[in-house]
């Protein structure tokens, strides 16, 4: 399997390479030459197989012969050694929980995928390898937690000061050992720019191995794909083909299930629900993206003006706008329209969802209510509502229940360093941690 740059003008490369890269040195994202396609006969064994075998069979066509079979059997199963249940609202609308993992988060599946991946890739190459990371709040989580203490690698993450909840800045702040945290003076789109200047910087890239741990690196987007072929095992057979909701910052995820379909999964559409940072549902009506500065909601972790994987959508679709909107429906919603719907869910089904996965069920409600068929709709549950407590109690009155792998962050003792939003102070944090 070889992979190449989103924007053609670089050579194509191992899955190894595309890995420890990050990004490719034209400033495109590495894709795969070719998007595998599964048999038949994967399809028809997917309701018996566990989640570890489904990533399995999935992960060995992105890794070809890169990877031996029984060392991607470890991968998985180490990195996936937690529950992925879908959970029925009613009869049309399904929950597909992805926050079950050590964060708490859908983050976990991407950055503890790619955590053991890249180890692998190291200890073959015997070189430091330097990951860094923008985050508007679970990424960073995730990926701390991910790559603590593994050897041969340390991780910078850059995140915006006071734009994320207390409890996703504990987690990725707390852990020290081969953990860096920095707190940038401005927006996430800001850490982003700066995390995508460092890793085309000639100065840096002579003196250290770094790469990226964002949704740019297809190590986060591989397994990505896995948990929509998780969904339909669980939704089981029906005439019609289910539609997935999908709550939207920075487009990984929904990029996931975009390749999960090319690859052979029946899916009928993807709805891109977003909330005020709506650059993507823009594009789909008038055919123009235009990215502006983000803007702060109570989704923060969507809080994205300038979305990364949208490069990636417009190559898997060879540029054409109507093929993209053919799969993808969008729709954004207000601050106040998320807290509603968190109210209603819980009065009526009992059921706390997290700002972010409000979201999408907005999204589905808003299509399903234009698409009066008998599609069933799959909603990606994003995050637990605890590490939002504070908005869940604005919607519902009363504060989630903690789980103790969250509460243990809270009481730890931040470490951070303040950091200028300005590109020459980071080269030279770089370069200096370095020597």
């Amino acid at each position: 399997m070889k992979y190449r740059s989103t924007l053609h003008r670089s050579p194509e490369v191992s899955l190894r390479e595309a890995v420890l890269r990050g990004s490719a040195p034209d400033g495109g994202l590495y894709m795969p030459v070719e998007i595998p396609h599964l048999q038949k006969d994967f399809l028809e064994r997917l309701p018996s197989l566990a989640f570890p075998e489904i990533a399995r069979e999935v992960g060995a066509l992105f890794a070809g012969d890169e990877i031996p079979p029984q060392i991607l059997t470890k991968i998985v199963t180490e990195a996936f050694n937690f529950p992925v249940p879908l959970v029925a609202l009613g009869e049309r609308l399904h929950i597909l929980e992805l926050s079950h993992g050590p964060t708490l988060a859908f983050k976990d599946f991407g950055a503890r995928f790619m955590a053991r991946l890249m180890e692998y890739f190291v200890q073959e190459s015997g070189k430091q390898l330097t990951v860094i990371v923008a985050t508007s709040g679970d990424t960073g989580s995730a990926v701390a937690q991910a790559f603590l203490g593994v050897s041969g690698i340390r991780v910078v993450i850059l995140y915006p000061a006071g734009r994320v909840s207390d409890a996703q800045e504990k987690q990725l702040t707390t852990l020290g050992q081969n953990i860096t945290a920095l707190e940038v003076s401005g927006s996430f789109d800001d850490c982003q720019r700066l995390a995508k200047q460092a890793l085309v910087d000639p100065a840096i890239a002579e003196k250290l191995t770094l790469t990226s741990a964002n949704s740019i690196n297809i190590a986060r987007l591989i397994p990505q794909t896995f948990y929509y072929f998780a969904a339909a095992a669980q939704l089981g057979p029906s005439e019609s083909l289910p539609v997935f909701s999908v709550p939207s910052g920075n487009f990984g995820n929904l990029t996931g299930g975009l390749l999960a379909k090319r690859m052979g999964l029946g899916v009928a559409q993807f709805i891109a629900a977003t909330n005020a940072n709506d650059v993507v549902p823009e594009f789909l009506r008038s055919g123009k993206l235009i990215p502006r500065a983000s803007r702060h909601t109570i989704s923060n972790a969507m809080d994205v003006g300038n979305p990364s994987n949208f490069a990636r959508i417009v190559d898997l679709y060879d540029n054409d706008l109507q093929a993209i909107r053919r799969d993808i429906w969008g729709c954004s919603f207000s601050d106040e329209e998320t807290l509603r719907i968190m109210h209603d869910v819980e009065e009526r089904h009992g059921y706390v969802l997290d700002p972010h996965t409000a979201v999408g069920v907005l999204g589905w409600q808003c299509f399903a209510k234009q698409n009066q068929s008998a599609a069933r709709g799959i909603v990606l549950a994003t995050a637990h509502p605890a590490k939002f407590a504070e908005v869940v109690e604005r919607a519902v009155g009363a504060r989630p229940n903690m789980p103790e792998r969250l509460a243990a962050f809270l009481d730890r003792p931040k470490k951070s360093i303040s950091f200028p939003n300005r590109f020459p102070e980071l080269q030279e944090f770089l370069l200096a941690a370095n020597t």
